[in-house]
């Protein structure tokens, strides 16, 4: 991994585990063993460094969420891969944990890649659930972005849950919650 890649990769996870304002340039340097001449060299500061990291979790979150989304089955299956994927539940969501850092939120340009990718999602699960109400696989009344966007609701909440409690099972209970939601709502 050249410099670059070191920066933002330590930057992601010092976003992820600390937050914003928590993710100094010295620990983003420590963490990437890279000097203050090297970010510098690179990024225009911690702001540019913060959005190219942040740019990169959101195409991280976009190709995992996709591979699931996109594989063959009915719309609950391509779902439920998205709902089963492997995640670090007690971490949080590297994306949705910079919805709730006061600073992203704050600044403009870092909100942008947190709000687009967020609702890339709901679009994409949209589009997944329309596509099985289309082939009659989900009723007819069945509200595909209405639902998108309970899933996605269901996911971020169950990070919190989660967190707040300390035990993944939470998180387990929330998903299983919305499958069987999901389920009520299958032909």
């Amino acid at each position: 991994m050249d410099t670059v890649d070191r920066l933002i990769r330590s930057t992601q996870e010092l976003l992820w585990e600390r937050g914003y304002v928590g993710t100094s340039p010295k620990a983003i340097q420590q963490r990437a063993n890279a000097g203050q001449g090297s970010m510098y060299h690179h990024f225009g500061g911690k702001a540019d460094l913060a959005l190219a990291a942040i740019r990169r979790s959101a195409a991280e979150l976009r190709e995992e969420a996709e591979a699931a989304l996109s594989r063959e089955g009915t719309a609950l299956d391509r779902v439920g891969a998205y709902l089963d994927r492997e995640r670090d539940v007690l971490r949080g969501c590297r994306i949705g944990g910079l919805a709730q850092d006061p600073d992203i939120v704050a600044n403009a340009e870092l909100r942008q890649p947190v709000a687009e990718t967020l609702s890339w999602l709901h679009g994409r699960l949209t589009e997944v659930l329309r596509e099985g109400q289309d082939k009659g696989e989900l009723a007819r009344d069945f509200a595909p972005e209405a639902v998108a966007a309970t899933v996605s609701a269901v996911v971020q909440g169950g990070y919190v849950l989660a967190r707040a409690a300390g035990t993944t099972d939470a998180f387990a209970v929330a998903l299983d919650g919305v499958r069987q939601l999901l389920l009520s709502k299958q032909l």
